[in-house]
């Protein structure tokens, strides 16, 4: 499969050869339902605590005698029936992470790519580099390039111009080639590639 190279403007400057093996058929489809699960999974928190009966503040006096008094016995003033009471059962930290192998991770990210250029919604450019870290030089490239709708570029290392001007565009994400995840690929309408990023990619994803 081969890919146009374009520059900042817009105009052709060649083609690129993608290396790793396409996927035009439905293998890799569970591979990537797994990725995108364990993804979400990673960034819920888990630091939901309530206190339980051990861990509330109160003494363990006896509220009143056991029999004569009319009302219900009670051995408590933590039980978890009274109000400032212990919670039974209430959440408790936990970590949600979900493991998939590195061999299904590579899979799900070819899965979804090969997906993405076939619908022509990846953009490679031989180089993306900002002289002064402005918001609108960014914006001019984005306009030039008839990016509309969420965007996402990927570029070979942290530039700190790029993203000091890509921080303030709320539909645009950035990210480097080593970092690039199938959920990322996914989410975004158009992947915008440096050449150096997408060797980087390809260099992850082998000759599967």
């Amino acid at each position: 499969m081969k890919l146009k190279i374009q520059d900042i403007q817009g105009n052709a400057q060649g083609e690129l050869d993608v290396k790793f093996a396409v996927i035009e058929n439905g293998k890799g489809t569970q591979a990537v339902h797994d990725a995108v699960v364990a993804f979400n999974a990673a960034q819920r928190s888990g630091t939901a605590c309530t206190k339980t009966v051990g861990e509330v503040a109160g003494t363990n006096k006896k509220p009143w005698k056991q029999k004569g008094t009319g009302r219900a016995r009670a051995g408590s003033f933590r039980s978890p029936l009274w109000r400032g009471g212990g919670v039974v059962f209430g959440p408790r930290p936990r970590d949600f992470t979900k493991k998939i192998s590195s061999a299904t991770r590579r899979l799900a990210l070819r899965k979804a790519l090969s997906a993405r250029m076939q619908a022509g919604d990846v953009v490679v450019l031989n180089d993306l580099k900002l002289a002064t870290p402005k918001t609108k030089e960014l914006i001019g490239i984005l306009a030039a390039l008839n990016l509309d709708g969420t965007t996402l570029l990927v570029v070979q290392g942290n530039e700190t111009n790029l993203t000091l001007a890509a921080r303030n565009i709320p539909h645009v994400e950035l990210t480097t080639g080593d970092d690039l995840n199938t959920y990322q690929v996914l989410d975004a309408d158009k992947l915008v590639f440096t050449r150096g990023a997408f060797d980087k990619v390809e260099a992850r994803l082998g000759n599967e």
